[in-house]
């Protein structure tokens, strides 16, 4: 089976993306995986700090690395949205795949620095880790939000190719997530803004490691597609799912009213996740 590394550069070589979910609760999770099984194609998934603290970052982590061993399939487990070097090693401990520093919200010379501790600090303990960071603003947060939570993405928010270029450089990071029009959760009866597809290729130029999208949640089709061919390597879901769930419940809830058993109303849930999963799995491997 190939690592998480080969198979990023396998998409990045043929013009794909890995789906990165992230989840909450087992049930997610129970969803994604059986999605990714049925397609046969890799998976990652996603859990940010409060996340790891609901799920138990160690029980998750084994969770994982037992779905992998078993079945002997390519899925994968990501720190996502770490803030802290003690979090960082936490994650680290407990053998997730790859680790997110994100330090998006320091200026440059201090998101270099702190990037560049955490980028020492796991390739001295594992080399076979990754490290993902980010580098300017991506706005918003994984719930529905108004146009007043997420105001209008600005110049200065995108991440600037050169800094970009020496932002890796100086950090030896293994993946960038680059802000490009994206935010985190779903606008609430607008579209979500255009990505910009252009700069999404003048970094790819410059940087020499694959792209990561942030905030894949409700991004347009055409979007997505056209990012992926201009670089972007992993594509990140969460606020779809969390819909989802909440729509699966309230489906469950609505069609047996008395009933008290979870494995009862819980399937419902996973079925409404698995659809927006599998949809998204086809499309970021251009199978439909």
């Amino acid at each position: 089976m190939k690592n998480l590394k080969e198979l990023i550069k396998e998409a990045e070589e043929n013009k794909r993306a890995i789906g990165h979910f992230n989840v909450s609760d087992w049930i997610g999770l129970k969803a994604i995986f059986g999605v990714a099984l049925k397609l046969n194609l890799p998976v990652i998934i996603g859990v940010s700090e409060g996340e790891r603290e609901f799920l138990g970052t160690q029980r998750v982590a084994l969770s994982i690395k037992n779905l992998r061993e078993e079945y002997n399939y390519p899925i994968f487990l990501n720190a996502d949205h770490t803030h802290s070097l003690e979090k960082i090693k936490e994650a680290v401990a407990a053998g997730f795949d790859a680790v997110m520093f994100d330090g998006s919200q320091l200026p440059l010379e201090e998101n270099i620095k702190k990037t560049k501790e955490a980028v020492d600090y796991v390739k001295n303990v594992n080399p076979e880790i990754l490290l993902e960071a980010e580098l300017g603003y991506i706005k918003g947060s994984s719930t529905i939000l108004s146009t007043s939570d997420v105001l209008i993405i600005k110049e200065e928010d995108l991440t600037k190719p050169e800094e970009a270029g020496q932002f890796v450089k100086e950090t030896e990071i293994d993946l960038l997530a680059p802000a490009v029009g994206n935010i985190h959760g779903l606008l609430k009866d607008v579209p979500q803004p255009d990505l910009n597809i252009e700069r999404i290729r003048q970094i790819k130029s410059v940087v020499g490691v694959p792209l990561v999208l942030h905030g894949g949640s409700g991004i347009s089709d055409e979007d997505f597609l056209a990012a992926i061919d201009a670089g972007i390597s992993i594509i990140h879901i969460n606020t779809e799912l969390r819909l989802a769930w909440r729509k699966g419940l309230e489906k469950a809830l609505k069609e047996k009213p008395e009933e008290i058993v979870p494995y009862k109303l819980l399937p419902q849930v996973i079925e409404e996740i698995k659809m927006v999963v599998e949809y998204k799995l086809k499309l970021f491997n251009k199978i439909i």
